[in-house]
């Protein structure tokens, strides 16, 4: 009788565990899909973004060009993805932009798409000149010079920079979970257009986390009879996240070095004492 409410025993805690993974796995993927098709919706932000909009106001927002923001690491997919597709999004410049906007001390000029609208002046002058010309087409004013240049880049991506994992089984039923720490580095320097000068330049990093974790059943539970059951969820940070989280930070990090440098001015002295502003000032650079 006890080596029978044994043998049951057993295959009652490995139903109990693989269910558990199970039911992990289903609640990932109800939050991913939902009930049917899972709606479109802004993008999620870091921390790095509420301190950006919690910054205080400038004396005058400053008009800035940003004619490019490269992936500078030329870093690649691992195997099995393919061999042409990049680990960090070409994207740079558009992610930025928007950075920019919505830090509040920015006006951002278009200067990627320069030539697209180039010629979307050309064809509102030429149909200046012609008799009866549509109603939205007006002379056109002078296009808006910037002040500042920023340039800059995603200039690293380095992969496995730390890595670990923990693990049991018992009788044939285990749990096990993994991780993976990548990192991602971003420069942007402000560059005087006047004088060509760099007036401040910044490197933030932003750590990118993998984990893994799996739950496995492999027990015979009688002679001949093999119970094997597998369970698992894996989760990965969005390498372009933490990229513009990177970039959000390094904004932040520009304002304050210009405000301290005179570069540019608070709309209220008195707010240097901004406790945001006090903490990316007060930021010190890890030694290693």
């Amino acid at each position: 009788m006890r080596k029978a409410k044994r043998l049951l025993t057993v295959p009652l805690l490995a139903v109990v565990a693989t269910l558990g993974g199970c039911s992990v796995l289903k609640s990932a993927s109800d939050s991913l899909f939902g009930p049917g098709i899972d709606r479109a919706q802004l993008t999620p932000r870091a921390p790095t973004f509420h301190d950006l909009l919690r910054l205080p106001a400038p004396a005058g927002k400053i008009p800035a060009a940003i004619y490019n923001f490269r992936d500078q690491t030329g870093q690649y997919k691992p195997a099995p993805a393919s061999s042409f597709s990049t680990a960090i999004s070409q994207g740079g410049a558009s992610m930025l932009m928007d950075v920019l906007n919505q830090s509040g001390w920015f006006i951002p000029l278009e200067r990627e798409g320069l030539q697209n609208l180039l010629t979307e002046r050309k064809i509102i002058r030429a149909a200046l000149n012609k008799p009866n010309a549509p109603p939205n087409n007006t002379e056109l004013p002078s296009l808006l010079a910037a002040n500042i240049l920023l340039e800059g880049g995603i200039v690293a991506y380095d992969t496995n920079l730390q890595t670990g994992g923990v693990g049991a089984r018992y009788y044939g039923i285990g749990l096990s979970g993994q991780y993976r720490v990548d990192q991602v580095t971003v420069n942007l320097r402000a560059v005087d257009i006047r004088s060509g000068r760099v007036l401040h330049s910044v490197l933030t990093s932003k750590s990118v986390y993998s984990k893994e974790i799996t739950s496995g059943v492999f027990r015979f539970v009688k002679f001949r009879r093999l119970l094997e059951m597998e369970a698992g969820i894996t989760t990965n940070e969005p390498a372009q996240l933490a990229a513009l989280s990177a970039m959000e930070a390094a904004v932040i990090h520009l304002i304050g070095q210009g405000i301290i440098a005179n570069s540019w001015a608070l709309k209220h002295p008195e707010e240097i004492s901004n406790p945001i502003l006090q903490y990316y000032l007060n930021e010190s650079t890890a030694v290693l």
